[in-house]
């Protein structure tokens, strides 16, 4: 998995892919830290991971479009079937050097933490609980985008579709909102994401949301591997 993981990493800096990532990222990021906590002179990075939280719906898909699709264009995706690994560590591999270089995006929260404690007292408690859910987020996010990528060979056609889910999701939301029936607005509000990221903002470490992102990232990295052991038996 390591070999697999390093390749894939190596490959979002060979290429403008992780660049343009990071860049766009620290942009948004620099922008709302000085939006929302330098300007109104708040000691707290909520706003910074608020507003990141829905850019990076939009990012991830740029981080997730060549992960699968390349190896299926290039056909070599059936290195995936026969790696020493297996093919669930060999696709783990390539879902964590993707998640690595979101977590390098996120990285900047901390120097801004340190720089906004040296001028007042920051609650380091509702800043991990943002930063926990930010990295639980990512994964689900990831995990979503890595599916989407298995399905096509066009990294085009894979980012549009991420593109898509990534709008659906944050539409969730709104449908909640306008269906009349309240038991379907409540349950619609489950798989919502904003709305379970909503106690990691407010400094809430809630169980059940820990659990909805950790079994959305299972979900669909099950049914990535499926789509390869469908090839493998086709």
């Amino acid at each position: 998995m390591s070999a697999v993981f390093k390749r894939e990493f190596k490959a979002y800096f060979t290429s403008p892919i992780g660049w343009i990532y990071l860049a766009v990222f620290f942009f948004f990021a620099g922008f709302y830290y000085y939006a929302g906590t330098v300007v109104s002179a708040t000691a707290t990075i909520t706003p910074v991971f608020n507003a990141m939280q829905t850019i990076v719906m939009f990012l991830i898909p740029i981080l997730t479009m060549r992960l699968f699709s390349e190896d299926k264009k290039q056909k070599t995706d059936q290195l995936l079937l026969t790696a020493p690994v297996g093919l669930t560590g060999a696709i783990f591999g390539k879902l964590l050097a993707a998640y690595a270089v979101y977590c390098i995006g996120f990285s900047v929260t901390l120097i801004y933490a340190f720089v906004t404690e040296s001028f007042g007292a920051i609650e380091w408690s509702v800043f991990f609980s943002n930063f926990v859910g930010i990295l639980l987020l990512g994964l689900a996010l990831i995990s979503i985008g890595a599916f989407i990528s298995s399905l096509t060979e066009n990294q085009v056609i894979a980012a549009i579709g991420g593109f898509g889910v990534m709008i659906g999701l944050t539409l969730v939301d709104v449908l909640a909102s306008v269906v009349p029936w309240e038991w379907l607005s409540a349950l619609i509000k489950k798989i919502s994401f904003n709305t379970r990221f909503s106690d990691f903002s407010q400094g809430i470490l809630n169980f059940a949301d820990i659990i909805f992102f950790l079994s959305v990232f299972a979900v669909f990295v099950f049914l990535t591997v499926r789509v390869f052991e469908k090839k493998r038996w086709s």
